[in-house]
């Protein structure tokens, strides 16, 4: 009898010990309430002139990133059909991805320009120096004839979040970006290329740090401002989070476009759902925001706080889609 005891005892201690070494399902970080926060203001009344895209005169577009479940055409189509399914309308702008080689005008671009959405595409273009140093010339004649070609409007971020820190070793400096930025201008102008709006689309994170501003290329080069905004490892207002860009874009005769914005998943459904009741009134409340495009996608190898993904969260993805189907997210 004393054995079994023995035995039953090592055995509590045992299981003990391996329940203790699991690890618990990380609960979410608490976030605030929002319900009450104040929508942040600061606007051009415009008007504006946005390139060969044209601003609407009221409300904004919507868009959205969607990443497929493959890079290939019928992944990319799949994708976005799928969230325009879900949403109950097609969407205004597609966000696109391309790096500094691969070229616009593949066959799912060409789809989504049949089925009557406008391309936004974020160009990864290369180092700086090297750009005016001639050294990629032939690449950026081939993708300016490539974007002529497609004979439509099109949104082009030339190396979206330029201020990124992790991006300085390629950027090296603010003047750098400007004289990179101005030469594929002016090799397009050589191209003939008359259908982009050229878009310059730093973080957030730069405004509220200081030196985005430095990377502006200027009035004269800029059709599109635009800001990439998430609720990642800070949950704050979206209004709070941009604020210092919205404060410095009223000073200039742009139209202003949210190229990214997303919530984490970190911070809860009812969370998310609440960032994002308070995200819709605050570009209402700036009508100098003319469209808006939100990054549906969980990038591989990124933490939790990281992860922005709408589908799969209920309360959240509804909210969302109350967005969307407010008259004013719906200009056409």
């Amino acid at each position: 009898m004393r054995r079994v005891l023995a035995l039953l005892g090592l055995l509590v201690l045992v299981l003990a010990g391996c329940t203790s070494n699991r690890r618990a399902e990380p609960e979410p970080t608490p976030s605030p309430d929002l319900t009450s926060a104040p929508i942040a203001v600061a606007v051009n009344p415009g008007p504006f002139e946005s390139g060969p895209f044209e601003a609407p005169s009221t409300g904004a577009y919507l868009g959205a990133w969607i990443k497929p479940d493959a890079l290939t055409h019928v992944g990319r189509v799949e994708a976005v059909a799928g969230l325009e399914e879900d949403l109950g309308r097609p969407l205004d702008i597609i966000n696109t991805y391309r790096r500094f080689e691969q070229m616009v005008g593949t066959e799912s671009d060409a789809e989504f320009l049949d089925q009557g959405a406008t391309l936004m595409v974020s160009w990864a273009t290369g180092d700086n120096r090297s750009i005016l140093a001639g050294e990629h010339d032939r690449l950026i004649k081939q993708q300016a004839k490539a974007i002529r070609k497609v004979k439509k409007p099109v949104l082009l971020r030339i190396r979206w979040e330029m201020d990124r820190p992790n991006l300085r070793a390629t950027m090296w400096s603010g003047e750098d970006y400007i004289a990179a930025y101005k030469h594929i201008r002016a090799i397009f102008a050589e191209q003939r290329v008359k259908n982009v709006s050229w878009v310059w689309c730093p973080t957030a994170e730069g405004f509220i740090r200081g030196d985005a501003p430095a990377f502006y290329p200027g009035d004269d080069q800029v059709d599109w401002t635009c800001v990439d905004v998430y609720a990642g490892n800070v949950f704050q207002p979206i209004g709070q989070l941009m604020g210092p860009f919205l404060q410095w874009a009223a000073q200039r005769p742009k139209p202003i476009i949210i190229g990214e914005f997303g919530v984490a998943k970190a911070w809860g459904s009812q969370g998310r759902a609440d960032w994002l009741k308070n995200a819709a009134r605050t570009f209402k409340a700036n009508p100098q925001i003319k469209g808006v495009v939100y990054f549906e996608s969980n990038p591989e190898g990124n933490g939790p706080k990281q992860q922005f993904q709408l589908a799969g969260d209920r309360p959240a993805f509804r909210e969302f889609t109350k967005l969307t189907k407010d008259p004013y997210f719906n200009p056409r």
